[in-house]
């Protein structure tokens, strides 16, 4: 759809939602194809999201955002909608993400790197606190072939890139396989809402707002069901942010004390294992939004990726999967000069 068509829709949601008075700016776009925008009218601002179908659909965050609003989290309030354009009008939570905050100098009190990793932290302790409770009916699950399909885009984009060659059918087969025998020693545990991108450019700090409501969440649309490791993961291993391996343990720890996790055993090797399939699609998807889409801006981090999947591949619970990186992609392949 040409941007000017697209514009004049927006144009007219806005109108439909009574803010036809409002100046509008661009906020943000991000690996999708959504664009967000801030309205401003006096001293009142809001934001529009922006996801044009077929490519996007905004239901999934309707969905999702209300779900977490019931339980008592801070999702932006919906003020209206229109699905079948791919508009919503959203509360304006901000301008304070996690990544703004812990780059200011100085660092304003409460928004110091420890207390915000924290607090983000104990949302998904009260997260997985309600049990069943926190997956909606109907949620799809992020487990088994789906990991392992997601997982592919590392043989089907990075290794093809790597190597400088098209990439046969047999390695494609024996990391399918490799990934199988993983999962296979996958601990089985209850599943829980997983919001499936928890990381400092999802989370706002609204220090206003008291308890788990300080920690606003945002980009949730993707949410599914699964272990409860693997947001944990994504806020601690983050592909755009090194951490330091001190809090990111003190991390781990007071999730697995908070929750009362029974088996610390099995939860690190869950951890490790989720890690490796992200860090795994990460890398792949990376280097797609190059080569197809155009976007190199991510490719500073593949560096940092690389070095968490290498700590992931590190535990005994990847043994499978970490000799066929061995074989496949050794060390003079992990760095990509695009």
């Amino acid at each position: 759809m040409a941007d000017a068509q697209r514009s004049a829709q927006r144009r007219d949601f806005i109108r439909h939602a009574g803010w036809h008075d409002a100046t509008e700016a661009l906020l943000a776009g991000d690996a999708s194809f959504r664009r967000y925008y801030r309205l401003r009218r006096g001293a009142d601002t809001a934001v529009v999201m922006d996801a044009p179908p077929p490519q996007e659909d905004v239901r999934p965050f309707i969905a999702i955002g209300r779900h977490l609003h019931d339980l008592g989290f801070s999702a932006p309030a919906i003020l209206a909608q229109d699905p079948a354009g791919g508009f919503l009008l959203l509360e304006d939570l901000g301008d304070d993400t996690y990544a703004r905050v812990m780059s200011r100098r100085p660092v304003p009190a409460g928004g110091d790197e420890a207390a915000l990793y924290a607090l983000a932290t104990d949302v998904l302790v009260a997260l997985h606190g309600h049990g069943p409770r926190a997956v909606p009916a109907g949620l799809s699950a992020y487990d088994g072939e789906v990991l392992v399909e997601a997982a592919m885009l590392l043989p089907e984009w990075y290794l093809p890139a790597a190597a400088q060659r098209a990439v046969d059918a047999g390695e494609i087969g024996s990391y399918r396989e490799a990934w199988h025998a993983v999962l296979r020693a996958m601990p089985a545990t209850p599943q829980t809402l997983l919001l499936r991108d928890y990381h400092q450019d999802n989370l706002m700090w609204l220090p206003a707002r008291s308890g788990v409501r300080a920690c606003g969440l945002l980009d949730f649309q993707d949410a599914q069901r699964g272990h409860a490791a693997y947001d944990l993961m994504s806020l601690i291993e983050d592909a755009r942010r090194d951490i330091d391996p001190s809090l990111r343990a003190a991390m781990l720890d007071r999730y697995i004390v908070e929750a009362g996790v029974p088996d610390r055993g099995a939860f690190e090797a869950a951890f490790a294992i989720l890690g490796a399939q992200r860090h795994a699609r990460v890398i792949g998807l990376f280097v797609r939004l190059l080569l197809r889409d155009g976007k190199p801006v991510y490719l500073p981090h593949l560096p940092r990726v690389w070095r968490l999947f290498e700590r992931s591949l590190a535990h005994e619970a990847l043994t499978p999967l970490r000799r066929w990186v061995d074989r496949h992609l050794p060390p003079a392949r992990r760095a990509l000069a695009l």
